[in-house]
């Protein structure tokens, strides 16, 4: 068993290489994170319909299952993003892309997901986890090519950026906290499957306090930029009925 697990955890690594690889062949023109970020990108839309999948059809339901033993499909998708998550971890240490932060979000990920593929059970509530995490990814990676290709500063900018904080907020924070109390409160999971969960919503937060003081400074420069094309154009109309007089 345990044999095969690693199997399927190389090749997903294996897969999310190839991919990195070919995505660098197809865009020399290109940096190397524009084409780790489209593997970012994939692997987000996979992970978000398969999880989705798994938690709202597949079952069972995590807030009323936490600690139940893993499924065969959920056991596929874990060792998938397991796989993916080595790949990407070690390309951020390797090009030092990241802050500690983002390190501490993805260590933590790969040692809840062999935590879950190791005990046999709690993929559900790591399944959840991972669509919540995942769920915000395309709109973060989208977020970055458009700065990269000069169209951030745009009305599209600024949705991706409302979809982006509405969404962290709503489901990482807000959901995020209902299925802490539902693991925490229920008898099945161990206590060490218990602290791993506090621990990957305690990094939720410190994202959620970047993500605000980032909000907060846009709105602040749009609000800003706003009452001073409004003073321009006052101004301008009051020299022109000066001037016409």
């Amino acid at each position: 068993m345990a044999l095969a697990l690693c199997l399927q955890v190389l090749c997903s690594l294996g897969g999310w290489l190839s991919l990195y690889t070919s995505f660098c062949c197809l865009n020399k023109h290109r940096s190397y994170e524009w084409s780790c970020r489209l593997v970012t990108f994939t692997h987000g839309v996979l992970s978000i319909c398969l999880s989705a999948y798994i938690g709202f059809i597949d079952g069972p339901w995590p807030f009323t299952h936490p600690g139940a033993p893993n499924t065969p499909l959920q056991v596929h998708v874990l060792c998938l993003t397991l796989g993916y998550f080595i790949f990407d971890l070690g390309w951020c240490v390797y090009f030092q892309s990241e802050g500690a932060l983002m390190l501490a979000h993805h260590t933590l990920s790969i040692l809840g997901i062999i935590m879950a593929l190791a005990l046999g059970e709690s993929g559900t509530e790591v399944n959840a986890v991972i669509f919540g995490s995942e769920i915000t990814n395309p709109l973060l990676q989208l977020r970055w090519f458009l700065r990269e290709t000069g169209r951030y500063d745009s009305f599209t900018g600024d949705l991706v950026d409302l979809l982006f904080v509405a969404l962290f907020t709503g489901v990482r924070i807000g959901v995020g906290a209902r299925l802490l109390f539902c693991e925490m409160a229920s008898p099945t999971p161990r206590w060490f499957v218990k602290v791993g969960g506090i621990a990957m919503y305690a990094v939720s937060w410190c994202f959620m306090v970047n993500i605000w003081r980032f909000a907060w400074r846009k709105s602040s420069k749009k609000y800003r930029a706003w009452r001073s094309r409004r003073s321009d154009e006052g101004q301008y109309r009051l020299n022109g009925h000066l001037k016409a007089h």
